[in-house]
């Protein structure tokens, strides 16, 4: 079935030109259901790639240009090559073209055979003197499979505090937490929200997935009596003072009911921060500052930079000076300059943050992890933040990324991330991806990779129109790809694709094919193209991170006795009457209780010690995933103390407090880590993990 055409529909030449530069004139919401795109979105889009269509004697133009450009081209900007095989594109040279190659290494080659993994530079000549330069990514064929089964814990790590931490888990937490789950719960990972750098100032948006920068930590994360020059400040009554202050947050949570509060939680780290700034560092830290400062280069500097100058004018590059919004004209060198100090502060709290995030990854491995840390890479940026202003030349000006209308929400979605230009991606040879994962694999087992759909197409809405009023770009998807199994192989990591939701056709495939694991949630995973009901665990797919739940959604005690629906309707989120809603939610859960206890998984629990018919149900699920041919079976942590809320209720803002929630006990009371290691219900429910010899 396909939709009635919008009025102001692509004329055909539109369409053509569209295709020619990736960008949808129609979407399928469902099989059978084909939406058209209206000329407005992509006149717009095309606008945002550079390309006039603004009139039809634009777009002819604009169509005759590519048309006869990419006739002229001899190659792509980027080209790939899968392990031993040649590229693909080079098989449309003209006969009789040669190659010369600069490798990664230094090498000079005149032909693909045997080139080493990396990304190559690569000149053709025709025989009719035409040349062309491009980028040669080459890549192993995949990404190896994990050999044998792991389970770990997936967590929120603000959530996770300790009776140490400053009213925020940090990565002292992290480090004991995968310190105690490899060594005493046989744990092979922890997974943990984006740690990504927030854009600066109260309030800060409490989101781990509008961060200001993908590319560097957020110092808020920082343990600071882990830091070595809190030995010797200048001031240590000062240092004290901000110890108590920190212990009155962290009291506020846990014993009050207070939220956590991340602003204020900044406020005292920075405080404590800028005492430790001020300690000279001893030879051998100076020697791994300065390691550090050389290895990020030009990246660490822009963002210490954007980091000096949002202290002076705000968090919004664009509201900056003119002058200021440039990161490569006259007048940032010149403020850079005069704001030195501060650039070396910023810059040396991504370093110390760097040095914590790889104790946490060292700490796991150290207690028997073959994976350790998983990380989450976000979807996008903050658009006023340090990346779009760094890299604006990578970001489509006036764009966001969101979702089109669905069955679930019939209005779209507008995440207010401003989407990479496909076109400038490939012309680098994918540079700012490349850096990015290169970054994150610093100190990660694994990445987890939100909405990894996005490296096939996003869907850009562009700014004043409701996201109704946008489409679909492609992006080179072999070429992300293997950006991603080249610098994961080289980092010995795992991948993780958050695959949840409305997928096009061929994408879960093409992930597969390269060792890229998917995301399997307990309650989506229902026979959909047949009867409907759960899937049994031996047709679930061996290739994912299998889990009973995540921080979009309710916890398994939540969904089992359906409070998540009451949840909902107390702040007004229904639009069905709460009876229906209760209705389904409850035949739903009838429906996989069932299932459970038909293949004899409903039965006391680890531990030898009895328990409640929730705590019973909880294990049961968990005994399910482990029969499911998953390679990696995740647990919530909240989940094993029976918590009720969830992190993240999506569809609001100020009317549920999400992102600021601590652990907390089935009947609210804030756990912390110290007692969730003494936990027995979380000790019997990873038990059952245990007993399955996984």
């Amino acid at each position: 079935m396909t939709a009635p055409r919008p009025a102001d529909a692509p004329s055909e030449d539109l369409s053509r030109l569209a295709a020619l530069h990736g960008v949808a004139t129609s979407y399928s919401p469902s099989p059978d259901r084909t939406v058209a795109a209206s000329a407005t979105a992509v006149t717009l889009t095309l606008a945002a790639l550079g390309v006039d269509a603004s009139t039809p004697g634009a777009v002819r133009a604009a169509l005759a240009a590519r048309e006869r450009a990419q006739a002229e081209r001899l190659l792509p900007p980027t080209v790939v090559g899968w392990g031993g095989s040649p590229p693909a594109a080079l098989a449309a040279l003209p006969e009789g073209s040669r190659l010369r190659i600069e490798t990664e290494q230094g090498e000079t080659r005149g032909s693909t055979d045997q080139l080493p993994p990396g990304v190559h530079r690569l000149t053709a000549t025709a025989p009719d003197g035409r040349t062309a330069d491009a980028h040669l990514i080459v890549a192993p064929p995949r990404l190896p499979t994990p050999t044998g089964r792991s389970y770990g814990l997936l967590v929120q790590l603000y959530s996770l505090l300790s009776r140490r931490s400053w009213g925020m888990g940090d990565l002292g937490d992290l480090a004991e937490l995968a310190g105690w789950a490899g060594r005493s719960l046989g744990a092979g990972f922890v997974q943990v929200n984006p740690l990504h750098a927030a854009v600066p100032g109260a309030p800060t948006d409490p989101s781990p997935y509008r961060p200001s920068s993908r590319r560097f930590p957020d110092p808020v994360h920082l343990r600071i009596e882990d830091v070595a020059e809190t030995a010797y400040v200048e001031d240590p009554e000062r240092l004290r003072a901000l110890l108590e202050r920190s212990g009155r947050l962290r009291a506020a949570v846990l014993e009050k009911g207070a939220l956590i509060d991340r602003d204020a939680v900044w406020e005292l780290k920075r405080e404590a921060l800028e005492l430790l700034g001020a300690v000279p560092l001893g030879p051998g830290r100076r020697a791994a500052y300065c390691d550090f400062l050389a290895e990020q280069g030009q990246a660490l500097e822009d963002h210490a930079t954007w980091c000096a100058l949002a202290e002076v004018h705000g968090s919004d590059w664009h509201r900056w000076p003119t002058g200021l919004r440039d990161p490569r004209s006259a007048d940032t060198t010149r403020a850079r300059n005069g704001l030195m100090d501060r650039v070396d502060f910023w810059s040396r709290l991504a370093w110390l943050t760097d040095t914590q995030l790889t104790a946490a990854q060292r700490a796991g491995r150290e207690a028997g992890m073959p994976v350790g840390i998983v990380h989450d890479l976000a979807v996008g940026v903050h658009p006023g933040g340090a990346d779009a202003w760094a890299q604006q030349d990578y970001f489509a000006a006036g764009m966001s990324v969101g979702a089109p209308p669905d069955a679930f929400n019939a209005r779209g979605q507008d995440w207010g991330l401003p989407p990479w230009r496909p076109d400038r991606l490939a012309a680098s040879g994918y540079a700012p991806f490349r850096e990015l994962l290169r970054a994150l694999f610093r100190y990660a087992g694994a990445l987890r990779i939100d909405h990894v759909m996005g490296l096939f197409r996003l869907w850009w809405v562009p700014q004043g129109h409701p996201p109704t009023e946008g489409t679909y770009v492609r992006y080179d998807a072999e070429a992300m790809l293997a950006v991603l199994v080249l610098e994961a192989s080289r980092a010995g990591a795992l991948v993780i694709g958050e695959d949840l939701g409305t997928v096009e056709p061929g994408v879960r495939e093409a992930l597969r094919e390269r060792g890229v694991l998917g995301t399997s949630v307990l309650w989506f995973e229902r026979d959909w193209e047949g009867d409907g009901r759960p899937l049994p665990p031996e047709s679930w797919r061996a290739d994912c991170l299998a889990t009973a739940t995540t921080h979009d959604l309710p916890s398994t005690a939540a969904r089992l006795t359906g409070e998540h629906v009451e949840l909902r309707d107390s702040l007004g989120l229904l639009t069905r009457p709460l009876e229906a809603e209760r209705a389904e939610a409850a035949a739903d859960t009838a429906e996989w209780l069932s299932l459970l206890s038909e293949l004899g998984l409903l039965h006391g629990t680890g531990g030898g010690t009895d328990t409640s018919s929730e705590e019973a149900e909880i294990q049961a699920v968990h005994r399910f995933l482990l029969r499911t041919p998953a390679r990696m079976v995740g647990v919530w942590l909240p989940d094993g103390v029976g918590d009720r809320r969830p992190q993240n209720l999506p569809g609001t803002w100020d009317q549920y407090p999400n992102w600021r929630l601590p652990i907390a006990d089935a009947q609210g009371r804030p756990v912390t880590l110290e007692d969730l290691a003494a936990s027995p219900r979380l000790h019997a429910l990873m038990e059952v993990l245990r007993d399955a010899g996984t």
